[in-house]
């Protein structure tokens, strides 16, 4: 398991529990933390449709059936809190394919250690090549291998918004007056 979807050694054991649980609902992991908090724990649960997406009741599926699992399991020691989101627009890239799905949008990548002397790359996303991430920087266009990346997500442009919501749109799940609300707004910053 790539260490972009689950990092520690806690989260990895947890991907490993709730994967199949997931898929079996239809759903991809996207990325698994436990997050430690002063009072208490959360285990974060970022999901989506092969093709992308998720809905709050999708959530809340899987959030029943990995409760279950969890309970069964029993992974984790102390309480903790469990939250099953989407990835968000700004979505962290955290399998090959998503590099791929992406291209063309922005990103912030970060190296576990210095190539060239930095760690932090940010650009348009030129797909993949092998087991590299193609990236457009300053300096050109470079390949990064898949598994130095530490870190990477999409950044938030009035671009990826807007593409977005409009394939939402064109799959049915914003209607045509909250895509022309939005629409609007957006405009609006543009000519401010």
């Amino acid at each position: 398991m790539n260490d972009l979807i689950a990092k520690a050694t806690i989260d990895q054991r947890m991907a490993e529990v709730i994967t199949p649980v997931i898929e079996d609902l239809g759903f991809e992991l996207v990325r698994v933390r436990l997050m430690a908090g002063s009072q208490s724990k959360t285990l974060q649960i970022m999901a989506e449709k092969p093709e992308g997406g998720i809905e709050v009741d999708d959530c809340a599926a899987i959030s029943t059936a990995v409760s279950a699992t969890l309970d069964v399991e029993d992974p984790l020691e102390d309480a903790y809190t469990l939250e099953v989101s989407s990835p968000g627009i700004d979505r962290p890239l955290t399998r090959l394919k998503d590099f791929e799905t992406w291209t063309g949008y922005e990103a912030k990548l970060e190296t576990s250690d210095l190539i060239d002397g930095r760690k932090r790359f940010k650009g348009l996303l030129q797909g993949i090549e092998g087991d590299e991430v193609l990236i457009e920087i300053e300096e050109g266009t470079i390949g990064l291998k898949f598994d130095w990346l530490a870190e990477a997500k999409l950044i938030l442009t009035d671009e990826l918004i807007r593409d977005v919501l409009r394939a939402r749109k064109d799959a049915g799940d914003v209607d045509e007056a909250q895509f022309d609300e939005v629409q609007t707004i957006m405009d609006g910053d543009e000519e401010t």
